[in-house]
């Protein structure tokens, strides 16, 4: 009886398994096919240029993104997922083509990475949350920490403060 019992708790047990990595292949599979859709989503949301620059790692022309010359108040956040990244205090004018910003709303909303792609060393800045390319950023920037984020318009959207009415 006891060899019956043991016999039938290890098929059961088997059986658990089974249908358990059979449920996580699924799964893997369904997560890799909505990133798929997702993607499909978001080429068919972005306008070729932000695809362009936040999946392609593009860049947009010089003194041409809508962000360049603005300066209204407010919070800059990603174009893909929408996690706020700069705000309009930090904002400056570098002269150099693109918005630039001296700092971060927090250092986890973005990744540094080394970029070789040119024939220089740069330092990528892309988005933590969705991996979005933004722009680069240098250490030519004011003081006090010296840094310029040089971010494309195009991967990012302005959501404006809101006025207090008294």
């Amino acid at each position: 009886m006891q060899l019956m019992t043991r016999r039938l708790l290890l098929r059961t047990f088997s059986k658990a398994i089974l249908e358990q990595r059979t449920s996580s292949i699924k799964i893997r599979t369904l997560v890799k096919m909505s990133k798929d859709i997702d993607k499909s989503e978001l080429k068919n949301r972005l306008t070729p240029l932000q695809w362009h620059v936040t999946q392609e790692k593009g860049t947009e022309r010089p003194f041409t993104g809508c962000y360049n010359k603005f300066y209204e108040g407010g919070i800059y956040t990603c174009i893909v997922c929408e996690q706020e990244l700069f705000s309009s205090n930090t904002k400056y004018d570098s002269g150099c083509g693109w918005p630039a910003f001296n700092d971060v709303l927090e250092q986890g909303r973005i990744k540094l990475t080394k970029d070789t792609s040119l024939e220089r060393v740069r330092t990528e800045v892309t988005c933590s949350n969705c991996g979005a390319h933004l722009g680069h950023v240098f250490n030519d920037g004011p003081k006090p920490n010296k840094k310029r984020f040089c971010i494309n318009s195009a991967s990012i959207n302005f959501h404006a403060a809101e006025v207090k009415k008294d």
